[in-house]
């Protein structure tokens, strides 16, 4: 009897192996996709939504609400009397846009994180400068420098022409000045002249000054003395429409509190204010 012959390649796996495998695959896949569907994600299922719709040409529903469409379009094709409506800023300045505030409008400072003001200081600084060159200037600024106080505070930068025992700024009683005072006004005013600040004059007496007149007391001098540094001011350059006023404090202000009877009380106070001109310089009514 013939042997049957064997086929060629090998022995294969049986058949319920096959089939067996074939069902574990499926489980697989069946458990695979119950958690994938445990677990849901919004913008995936948006996005296989959408794919869906691609793929099997669903059609969109237009969603409506009143005349315009949800979605964005006008309903009709031409509609009466549609305007853009104004958004109003928050603030009662609503013409300029700054992006760094939530208040919008031209105000001094619309940041909500202020920022430092460093132009005011620098010049300041330098106008103290050139007032220091301007004053070297003159062969009699030796005597006269420990006279001169400036010095820069909230108010602005003040310039302080203070007496001392023996030299003095204003002869005794007098509301006019020395030529050397006029003289050291003279330097001052072209560089007060090139600044936009007004200015603010003050004169100041000690406390019991005496003179010839009893009706002219320490308040009329002390005025007329700051009404003269005014007029030297406005002769060498200083317009008339920069001075805020002109003021005399008689002896309330003085100097040094302690001791009210110290020549160095009797002063002109000349004061760049810290403050923007309200009009321009070039202004003329």
């Amino acid at each position: 009897m013939a042997k049957k012959k064997a086929p060629e390649g090998g022995g294969g796996a049986p058949d319920w192996l096959v089939t067996f495998a074939d069902l574990m695959s499926l489980l697989v896949c069946f458990f695979v996709l119950i958690i994938s569907f445990s677990i849901q994600d919004k913008e995936k299922l948006q996005v296989v939504a959408g794919s869906m719709k691609e793929a099997f040409g669903v059609k969109e529903v237009a969603r409506k609400a009143g005349m315009i469409e949800i979605e964005g379009a006008p309903v009709r094709d031409f509609v009466k009397s549609v305007a853009i409506e104004p958004k109003e800023n928050d603030s009662d300045f609503a013409q300029d846009r700054h992006n760094q505030k939530t208040k919008q409008g031209p105000e001094a400072n619309t940041h909500d994180i202020e920022k430092t003001e460093i132009e005011r200081p620098r010049m300041f600084a330098t106008a103290a400068a050139s007032l220091r060159q301007a004053w070297q200037e003159l062969p009699e600024i030796t005597e006269l420098s420990k006279q001169i106080i400036v010095e820069e505070n909230e108010d602005g930068l003040n310039i302080q022409l203070i007496d001392q025992d023996g030299r003095s700024m204003f002869p005794e009683g007098s509301k006019f000045p020395y030529e050397t005072t006029r003289r050291l006004l003279a330097k001052m005013a072209p560089v007060m002249a090139s600044m936009p600040n007004r200015i603010l004059i003050t004169g100041h007496t000690t406390a019991g000054a005496q003179n010839g007149n009893p009706s002219y007391t320490s308040w009329e001098l002390s005025a007329d003395r700051a009404n003269a540094t005014r007029r030297i001011l406005t002769e060498f350059g200083v317009m008339p429409d920069r001075f805020h006023s002109v003021v005399g404090k008689s002896d309330t202000e003085p100097l040094f509190p302690n001791d009210p009877y110290l020549t160095a009380n009797r002063r002109i106070s000349i004061l760049l204010m810290a403050e923007a001109p309200p009009l321009p310089l070039d202004h003329r009514l």
